[in-house]
């Protein structure tokens, strides 16, 4: 549940700044009306209503490669120079 509701969460922040950046723009252009309903003993019906119609705009986003010089660093490895000398030769053990 607490997930659900942080994915709304979310969502909603998302849709208030791409509509506080200009990115996203939302207009209605039809508005909503409300059907007639008439309860009677046989049910409840009904009749027309109206849903509300927006007209969404949204900005664009261009990606595209460039060339560019980027300076990456060396990296060298260098051993310490005693270190043939510190290697210990191992010499099995004779018991007799």
């Amino acid at each position: 549940m607490r997930a659900v509701l942080f994915v709304i969460i979310v969502a909603v922040l998302a849709v208030l700044a791409a509509l506080a950046t200009g990115f996203l723009d939302i207009n209605q252009v039809r508005g909503a009306k409300a059907p007639q309903v008439s309860a009677t003993r046989n049910g409840v019906t009904a009749k027309g209503g109206q849903a509300p119609a927006f007209e969404v705009e949204t900005g664009s986003v261009e990606v595209g490669t460039r060339k560019a010089t980027v300076k990456v660093p060396d990296l060298h490895v260098k051993p310490p120079p005693d270190a043939s000398a510190n290697q210990a030769s191992v010499e099995p053990a004779n018991h007799s």
